[in-house]
């Protein structure tokens, strides 16, 4: 086994997030290159002895030659999925250049590429499809031999189509469907897509071919439907192709009846109507591994659900980028005010006795005050465009940075002492919601919790003044009933509490 690191580009989404800790049980070095560090030092494997992090981007070529340099493979796992990202080609293919740039440079002796089915020759190929296609042959083209795989739809616990899927059965007894619906699909469990990656690594008999791998069956996404609804205990879904559907307006309703945002929708939806299935298997004689099918994947997958056990999700993925004026010890700047709302109990016991109450908030668990309040709002950011709280919680019971956390996203995780979220919910303004545990000595600590909103322009403060009385209602509601969920008695509170006296910063914003 070589001895060198192995680069791993795109390490916290989905695939790259189970990918890691596989080279890892096989005894490989591995080195993963981040926009975000702090994201990924907070994934279970960042702490491993032979993991190592190095920040850096696919646009930005020194950052990724100096990660690329010394180690002796990498696997690209990136592509732009928004379809909000008007240049998301151009983007893909800057970034691929930079990486047989870097690869050159480094002197790799191999990249593996994860890129999608479909036809060259259709002419109806969507545009992601279609810029995935450019990606592989970009770097085929380089001096470095590359491996691309060309994967359809991905069964497994947390993917984008898998989710997309699951949802729809799950709350609609009777579907009027495009007629992509009957489109042949050969899905493959994201298992089998593991298993491949790691095997082409270091195999010649795979550097400089593209392949196209799939589970052992060709289906619809009708015959998806129909089994997934059986798996999972529900009645016959009723479905009705029309011919009326475009891929924008199948986007829409995908986006109001899943957790899927229409940005994630639209590039789905328009590559489902594309036949995606291998039109070679030349991969299963070089790699002869034991191929789940979609029933098995599909079971796998629930299980995974009900056991609250999904070990990547498909919003992992994507930037971790704070707002500068969240961090206290910024240099000021001049104008501009921050509005914020302050409030705080006083509670009996250690803060460790009240941080699980705190790190289970969301999802399943709701927000402890107003849940009804927090659907509505839920509810007018999706009708708006916005992620909702369908996105829930990866996990219940662990929160990480980077993670997303219904509308929220964690931007940091101090235990047992500071929880800190970015607002992602559409709204006039940036938002951050802090909860903070301090101790005070004799057996007491303080539970604050403060928002703070940078508003844009007249119409970011009406936002904030007309719903401030019942943000105040809403949270003091929330620490009591935090302090209840975690059996311990209140001393003094809830209250209101001028923030720049006490934890926060005052921070100037520029104007």
């Amino acid at each position: 086994m070589d001895t060198r690191p192995v680069l791993v580009v795109g390490a916290t989404g989905y695939i790259g997030g189970r990918l890691v800790p596989r080279l890892l049980q096989s005894g490989r070095k591995v080195r993963v290159m981040a926009r975000s560090l702090r994201k990924a030092s907070c994934r279970p494997w960042a702490r491993h002895a032979n993991v190592e992090l190095v920040q850096g981007d696919t646009m930005d070529l020194p950052s990724m030659v100096s990660a690329a340099r010394g180690c002796g493979a990498a696997y690209y796992l990136v592509h732009s999925m928004l379809s909000a990202h008007k240049d998301f080609a151009h983007v893909d293919r800057e970034s691929a250049e930079n990486m047989v740039r870097a690869a050159s440079e480094a002197q790799l002796e191999q990249i593996i590429y994860l890129g999608g089915l479909g036809s060259e020759q259709d002419p109806d190929l969507s545009e992601h499809l279609v810029s995935r296609h450019e990606v592989g042959k970009i770097l085929l083209r380089g001096p470095v031999p590359a491996t691309v795989l060309r994967a359809a739809m991905i069964l497994g616990s947390g993917s984008a189509s898998f989710e997309m899927l699951r949802y729809l059965v799950d709350r609609l007894p009777i579907m009027i469907t495009p007629r992509w619906v009957r489109t042949p699909v050969q899905p493959i469990s994201v298992t089998n897509v593991l298993e491949y990656l790691e095997g082409c690594l270091g195999r010649e008999e795979t550097k400089g071919k593209s392949f196209d791998i799939g589970g052992p069956e060709v289906l619809t996404y009708e015959d998806l439907i129909g089994m997934y609804a059986e798996l999972a205990g529900l009645p016959s879904r009723k479905i009705i192709p029309v011919p009326v559907l475009t891929p924008g307006l199948s986007a829409l309703w995908i986006h109001l009846v899943t957790p899927i945002p229409a940005s994630i929708a639209r590039p789905l939806a328009e590559g489902l109507r594309n036949e995606v299935v291998c039109k070679d298997e030349i991969i299963r004689d070089i790699l002869p591994i034991p191929l789940q099918g979609c029933r098995e994947a599909m079971a796998i997958a629930l299980e995974r659900l009900r056991q609250q056990a999904v070990e990547s999700c498909w919003t992992d993925a994507g930037n971790l980028l704070p707002p500068e004026w969240t961090h206290c010890g910024d240099a000021e700047y001049a104008g501009g005010t921050l509005l914020q709302c302050g409030h705080r109990v006083v509670l009996e016991g250690d803060p460790r006795e009240t941080w699980e109450s705190i790190v289970r908030i969301g999802g399943a668990v709701g927000w402890y005050f107003g849940n009804p309040l927090w659907k509505i709002r839920g509810m007018v950011d999706r009708l708006v465009g916005g992620v909702g709280l369908r996105r829930g919680r990866r996990d219940a019971r662990e929160i990480h940075t980077g993670d997303a956390l219904d509308f929220w996203r964690v931007l940091e995780v101090e235990e047992p002492h500071r929880l800190l979220l970015l607002a992602e919910m559409k709204m006039p303004g940036e938002a951050v919601l802090e909860f903070r545990l301090t101790s005070m000595g004799k057996d007491r600590t303080e539970l604050t919790q403060l928002a703070r909103f940078l508003p844009r322009g007249l119409l970011g403060i009406l936002y904030w003044y007309s719903l401030y009385p019942f943000h105040a209602w809403i949270f003091k509601g929330m620490l009591r009933t935090i302090a209840e969920k975690s059996g311990k008695k209140i001393v003094k509170g809830p209250e209101e509490y001028n923030p720049d006296l006490q934890h926060a910063c005052q921070i100037k914003i520029p104007r």
